[in-house]
């Protein structure tokens, strides 16, 4: 398949915001495709393949200027210059390619396949000589493309495709293109084990929806995590979960798959990201802990005080996340324990659609506690007054609160869903809403006085589901150290667009747009209707959305997240009525 067919249609998604018309686009244009569907799709998502391969090309904005410097014979200062200017990196590739003679132009036709390959080898390259490679790899489809190819085959590389696909509406097209509509809830449940849309494109297009529908948890491949609702009461959670549920820790720590299979073992994050490389101590515990075939285990990765066996904050754990050296000197200094709650996996067998109860039986008998594994703490009870307790006692031993989890037969683990299954109950804080929220930044204001040379304050925004659109629902300018504040330009810099991004929703004109990739924890005082924000827009007055008075940010940056997994504007709505109708109890 010729690149060029992909540019085109990426021409046409770009300048449209009607999510419909951009679905069927992307649908004529997976249709177009031949074998090279699944290296397409990936294409189409902005990377080389599924999130947990951790493919990526290794070339930094400075590397593609360096490459445009070299290509084009001007000087890198002048191209920083231009890059300043355009606010664009692949509009920069652009001009740069239609200042090209035209001797230097295509002399090799670009493929789908050819510039997967091209990205490969980047993503492959180590060593000395490695960065040369990934420019040289750069440089020959720099010259093999015409401006619009190399402006979209660069987003590509430096993850900004800008063109406002998700990975939701990858899949939607991806089901309307070779499937049933019908099957559209068994798809997407075999996505949320098996997120890999590359794969799901190919079988239904070749016909073998049956290795798709009813796909389940498969060792060494990580799912989408089951995730909880949230009330802010025991009472109500009793109520809702029929007079009696199970209530464990909600541990504040980095969300952990545990996957071991034939004497090997991956662990993964929420996101799917891989961090057995990040956590040796983890994965040799693994070894000597479970005796098993294969298995599949959810828990919480916390950092605790080896002495006093305290348990450490989130923040601490970021010290090993990401870390590629002295791993072994970091995990004797902040040492990890995974608390686990969850088994979706055992000896070749699927357990997800095991109800939950029998799943933690399982869980229990397979294991004898130590430092580096441990059970989430737990009681099952109806009595309000022991919840009480056992909450009290869970704030006091470290935790964010607890998790409700229902007893019934149909407790099943529901991959990449959140429902009334399991139900979180937070610390109260008092006067604030009774739990934080994770919301994705979208934009900045610069700031003035004390603030000036850096933001004063950020636009956050919340996640439409159904619309697959980011909401804006605050501006954010407390909760900041300095020290943080005036980074930020520097942490958001990569993120900067130019234009509003597509599935961005805002009445407000910051100074600065980003794309949405950057999620945050942030706390307020109550949920309000506003006549400027535009989350849950309409839903409790006409022309009017939600906003969070008073925010500050916690500390928290949520790097665990996707921008997809940010509090959603349902949420934000259900919590709306819940205080709504808590204060007219009270009144009353």
């Amino acid at each position: 398949m010729l690149f060029s067919v992909v540019a085109d249609a990426f021409e046409k998604m770009e300048n449209t915001t009607k999510r419909l018309e951009l679905t069927d686009l992307l649908v004529n244009l997976l249709k177009t495709a031949d074998d090279d569907l699944p290296l397409l799709v990936y294409l189409v998502q902005g990377k080389l393949g599924p999130d947990y391969l951790g493919l990526e090309t290794q070339m930094s904005d400075k590397l593609i200027l360096k490459a445009l410097s070299t290509a084009s014979n001007i000087s890198e200062e002048e191209i920083e210059k231009e890059y300043t200017k355009l606010g664009d990196i692949g509009s920069l590739a652009r001009e740069m390619a239609e200042r090209r003679s035209m001797s230097t132009l295509m002399k090799v036709e670009l493929t789908v396949k050819y510039i997967h390959d091209s990205l490969m080898k980047m993503a492959r390259s180590s060593g000395s000589g490695s960065t040369k490679s990934r420019i040289d790899a750069y440089m020959d489809l720099f010259l093999n493309s015409t401006p619009k190819e190399i402006m979209y085959i660069t987003r590509i590389i430096t993850g900004k495709l800008r063109v406002g696909i998700s990975d939701a509406t990858i899949l939607d097209a991806i089901i309307k293109a070779f499937s049933d509509e019908k099957y559209a809830e068994d798809i997407e449940n075999a996505y949320n084990f098996h997120p890999d849309l590359g794969y799901i494109a190919s079988e239904l297009r070749n016909g073998n929806s049956q290795n798709i529908i009813g796909l389940g948890p498969t060792p060494m491949i990580p799912f989408k995590v089951m995730l909880a609702e949230r009330l802010r009461s025991v009472e109500e959670i009793l109520e809702k979960m029929g007079g009696r549920c199970a209530f464990e820790y909600k541990y504040d720590g980095m969300r952990t798959q545990t996957h071991i299979e034939k004497g090997n073992v991956r662990l993964f994050s929420r996101g799917n990201e891989e961090t057995t490389n990040q956590f040796p101590d983890i994965r040799k515990a693994a070894l000597e802990t479970f005796k098993v075939d294969s298995a599949i285990l959810d828990g919480e990765a916390v950092p605790y005080d080896p002495d006093t066996g305290e348990l450490y904050p989130f923040q601490a754990i970021s010290h090993r996340r990401g870390r590629k050296h002295d791993v072994d000197k970091v995990s004797s200094e902040i040492p990890i324990t995974v608390f686990l709650f969850d088994i979706v996996y055992l000896n070749g067998k699927d357990l997800s659609k095991t109800p939950y109860s029998q799943r933690r039986s399982i869980l229990e008998s397979l294991f004898k506690e130590n430092d580096n594994f441990r059970l989430a703490k737990r009681i099952e009870s109806g009595d309000q007054a022991e919840v009480h307790r056992f909450f009290n006692q869970a704030i006091e031993d470290g935790c964010e609160g607890l998790v409700a989890k229902s007893l019934s037969q149909d407790s099943v683990y529901k991959a990449g869903a959140r429902g009334w299954l399991w139900i979180k109950l937070k610390r109260d804080y008092q006067a604030q809403l009774w739990d934080t929220l994770d919301l994705t930044v979208v934009g900045a204001f610069y700031g003035h006085g004390r603030r000036k040379g850096t933001y004063g304050a950020l636009l956050l925004a919340t996640y439409n589901d159904k619309n697959d659109t980011f909401e804006t629902v605050c501006k954010l300018g407390s909760g900041f150290s300095d020290d943080v504040l005036f980074s930020l330009p520097k942490k958001f810099e990569k993120y900067v667009s130019k234009e509003k991004p597509a599935r961005v929703v805002s009445n407000l004109e910051p100074d600065v747009w980003f794309c949405p990739e950057v999620v945050m924890e942030v706390i307020g005082a109550e949920i309000t209707v506003s006549p400027v924000h535009t989350c849950a827009y309409g839903e409790i007055e006409k022309d009017s959305g939600l906003s969070v008075r008073f925010p500050r940010f916690t500390g928290k940056w949520r790097e665990d997240k996707k921008p997809e997994d940010s509090t959603t504007s349902r949420e934000i709505l259900e919590m709306y009525k819940e205080q709504k109708k808590t204060l007219t109890e009270e009144k009353s």
